[in-house]
């Protein structure tokens, strides 16, 4: 898989598998935790829990901004992945003390961290490929990079339902620490393959200086913040929103001024990036909802059941959790099958069967003093990252068949097809609707798979070569911050994530939720093709490539 490819790949490979399992590890289980109301955990409403993983998810690749900034002027590329590896192992394990303090401090933590890894080791990859004899190979060279994460992504679940079901929530995320201090180890045992690929170029005149920056991007973005949390209407459906996409405002006035104030050299490079931005925030609105609509999906409304013969194996390894009529304290639910809050937006609950059995026949009912072994809902996290590792292979031969035939798809038309197979994913879950008569009865798992599967083809077309396309076309001095532009489109697609899916309980037929999101990648798809003749130019100008 590494042959005529840089040494160095392997060592990032390896490193971002680790911090990936840690990272999809904790977000896995994060809705979950923060819903529970039997087991430890934090007993918040579903709403709730969606304004918080959207902004977690939103903050965490808004940092990469100024983590790329100070690598790129300051700390160097091995530096800043280090300090992030670090902040971020420790986050973990912060996560791993109960409490709501723990939980606020590590995630300030983890969100800090990610800022200084998460750009720096996709710029050190592009910067492998400098070489003439790499260059037609980076894209390709992505794609494997993006397998290592998604290896870490597919193993983690597994331990991340061995724990949490045999031991807790505490042991679990402390395993995201574990696997994130391997990644640095791991990382530092390799400094000579990648030292070559950490060089700073010098500061352009027309750049701004740090100072200028804190001065008219920072402050600024602090100020918006406050002014967005404390409006008096919401704008955006909740304070941290409004307070989000507010402080964000002068972070994209920011990179809109490096395209005003750039040479005319690097004038329509970083435009098409700028463009490329602005469409794939709506790409990672639908995906990022894998670990909140489409969770609840997995924890409700779908056939969660085994064969028995397997039960046994599923139990050992955490991967299965009983079910029973047992009264527990479960969410109390309105007349549409809401869950009731309080003031506080904390989960009203009352004494009722395992909520499982909701929509389930009684005639399906374990027999009292039985139980029902189920799926850990967490086990389909790894849906995704699992098709991710086996379809890479694939994609990436495909795409070098069609090179070798001359019809290989330029980077953007790649990001294009993305956006359109995302949109196709979409329709998948709108026929789960409607087989499981709008979530009255359970809906087959195979419904879940084949839509990750789907959206899985969509994600290999479209987020490696993102970072393929930065690679390429960023201004040299400012690679690891345009690469911080990538991440804040992820960022802004993240917390739009959030918003998306609390409208989950606002539509009572489901089907009109995922209508909303094919309706946007279709729109997102729609607009790369319009540009695409445009976008080819500028790459082939650019690298003398397509």
């Amino acid at each position: 898989m590494f042959k005529n490819h840089p040494k160095g790949l392997v060592v990032l490979f390896f490193t971002e598998m680790w911090e990936r399992f840690g990272y999809y590890l904790m977000l896995g289980i994060f809705t979950l935790y923060m819903i529970d109301t039997q087991a430890g955990g934090l007993g918040l409403s579903l709403a709730s829990a969606a304004d918080i993983y959207g902004t977690y998810l939103a903050l965490v690749y808004l940092s990469p901004f100024v983590g790329g900034l100070l690598a790129d002027r300051i700390l160097g590329y091995r530096r800043a992945i280090i300090i992030g590896g670090i902040l971020m192992g420790t986050g973990y394990l912060t996560l791993a003390v109960p409490g709501v303090t723990a939980f606020w401090i590590a995630l300030f933590l983890i969100i800090v961290g990610n800022g200084f890894f998460k750009p720096n080791i996709s710029t050190l990859v592009g910067n492998l490929y400098s070489d003439e004899k790499y260059l037609d190979r980076k894209d390709s060279g992505f794609n494997i990079f993006y397998m290592g994460i998604n290896i870490g992504a597919f193993i983690c679940n597994f331990v991340a339902a061995y724990l949490r079901n045999h031991y807790g929530w505490g042991y679990a995320f402390a395993a995201a620490g574990i696997g994130m201090f391997i990644g640095v180890i791991w990382f530092m045992t390799g400094q000579k393959h990648v030292s070559e690929a950490d060089v700073l170029k010098p500061v352009n005149p027309e750049d701004m200086s740090l100072f200028k920056i804190s001065a008219y991007v920072f402050f600024p973005a602090i100020v918006f913040g406050v002014i967005g949390w404390f409006m008096p209407e919401n704008l955006f459906g909740s304070n941290s929103t409004d307070a989000f996409l507010f402080a964000s405002t002068p972070v994209v006035l920011f990179y809109l001024s490096l395209w005003i104030r750039a040479s005319k050299e690097d004038k329509a490079p970083i435009a098409a990036l700028l463009s490329i931005f602005a469409v794939v925030v709506v790409f990672w609105a639908i995906f990022h909802q894998n670990g909140s609509a489409l969770t609840v999906w997995a924890e409700s409304y779908t056939n969660r059941s085994m064969p028995a013969v397997v039960e046994p194996v599923a139990k050992t390894f955490g991967m299965a959790q009983d079910v029973d009529t047992t009264p527990r304290e479960v969410p109390k639910l309105d007349i549409h099958g809401r869950a009731l809050v309080d003031k506080d937006g904390h989960t009203i609950t009352e004494m009722g069967p395992h909520p499982y059995l909701n929509n389930l026949p009684k005639k399906e009912w374990p027999a009292e003093g039985k139980s029902l072994t189920l799926i850990s809902t967490e086990i389909f996290q790894s849906v995704n990252p699992f098709f991710v590792v086996v379809l890479t292979p694939v994609v990436v031969s495909f795409f070098g068949f069609l090179r070798k035939r001359k019809r290989e798809p330029s980077t953007p038309a790649k990001i294009g097809w993305g956006l359109f197979i995302t949109a196709l994913s979409t329709v998948i879950m709108i026929g789960a609707v409607f087989a499981s008569q709008n979530g009255l009865v359970k809906s087959s798992p195979w419904w879940l798979i084949s839509s990750y599967g789907v959206i899985t083809v969509g994600e290999l077309f479209l987020s490696p070569m993102g970072l393929s396309l930065v690679s390429k076309l960023s201004p040299p001095r400012i690679t690891a911050l345009m690469m911080g532009g990538w991440f804040l489109a992820t960022s802004i697609g993240n917390k739009m994530s959030g918003v998306l899916s609390s409208l989950w309980t606002r539509y009572d037929h489901k089907a009109v939720f995922f209508s909303i999101n094919f309706t946007g990648a279709m729109l997102a798809a729609l607009a790369v093709f319009l540009m695409i003749k445009w976008l080819r130019q500028v790459v082939k100008d650019h690298t003398g490539s397509h």
